[in-house]
C-alpha cells in the first residue's frame, strides 16, 4: 500500500490541517478580537513544530540514501527558513 514513511509525514500534515481548522472555527465561537489573537498566537508555534517533524520523518526515512554533507545542508536550510519564519 504506502509507505510508512510518507503515511507518516501526510498523517502529521492532516493533523496539521484539522488543528488549523479547529482553531478557525474556535476563534469564531469566542467572537472577541483578544481571545483569537491567543489562538492564533498557538497556531505560531505548531506549524514550526510540524515542519521540523514532517521534514525530520522525512530525513530518517531517507538516511540510507543521502550523505552525512546532503544531511547538513538539509539542515541548515530548515534552520534557515526557521530562522526567517521566526526572527521578528
Amino acid at each position: 500500500m504506502f509507505n510508512k514513511i510518507v503515511l507518516s509525514m501526510a498523517s502529521l500534515r492532516v493533523l496539521s490541517g484539522t488543528l488549523e481548522i479547529c482553531a478557525a472555527i474556535w476563534m469564531l465561537r469566542l467572537n472577541q478580537i483578544d481571545k483569537a489573537l491567543a489562538v492564533n498566537a498557538s497556531l505560531a508555534l505548531v506549524g514550526p513544530i510540524i515542519l521540523i517533524t514532517t521534514t525530520t520523518v522525512g530525513l530518517v526515512g531517507m538516511s540510507d540514501k543521502l550523505s552525512f554533507g546532503k544531511i547538513v545542508w538539509i539542515v541548515a536550510g530548515v534552520a534557515c527558513l526557521l530562522t526567517g519564519i521566526l526572527k521578528k
